[in-house]
């Protein structure tokens, strides 16, 4: 059975809300886990991985970078081609939190699967349904 690796951040509970859907859509072994709380290995031993984030202050939320920048070191040349998406919360429509998870993760090099979801705010029942399709879609790599 695959295995996807949620990673995320949420302050409001927005980005949480559309983590959870992303899991509901797997069908699949999921683990959530908080930005703060994510170690390499857990990205190493996944077969997929999703990131969430808020956007704050234009970027991603600093849980997110600071999983990136501790977990490098160890993740060079052990999750390559691996399946990832990134899906964000905001207050203004701008995709810049994605935009700058995907740069990051593909000097990681994982590989793109899917253009994730952006919700504006708190996430509309369309949104969720797009974070359930991302799921799916991790889950079948």
């Amino acid at each position: 059975m695959a295995k996807l690796l949620i990673i995320y951040h949420s302050q409001t509970g927005n980005t949480e809300e559309m983590a959870k859907a992303v899991a509901e859509g797997a069908k699949v072994e999921v683990t959530l886990k908080k930005a703060f709380d994510a170690k390499a290995e857990d990205l190493i031993a996944c077969d997929a991985v999703a990131f969430g984030s808020p956007t704050n202050f234009g970027y991603m939320s600093g849980a997110v970078k600071d999983f990136f920048d501790r977990t490098l070191p160890a993740c060079r040349g052990k999750v390559d081609g691996k399946p990832f998406a990134a899906f964000a919360s905001m207050a203004a429509e701008k995709r810049v939190a994605i935009e700058a998870i995907e740069s990051i993760a593909a000097s990681f090099g994982l590989k793109k699967v899917a253009d994730g979801p952006l919700a504006k705010g708190k996430p509309a029942p369309e949104i969720l349904d797009e974070c359930r399709e991302l799921g799916k879609k991790l889950a079948t790599g």
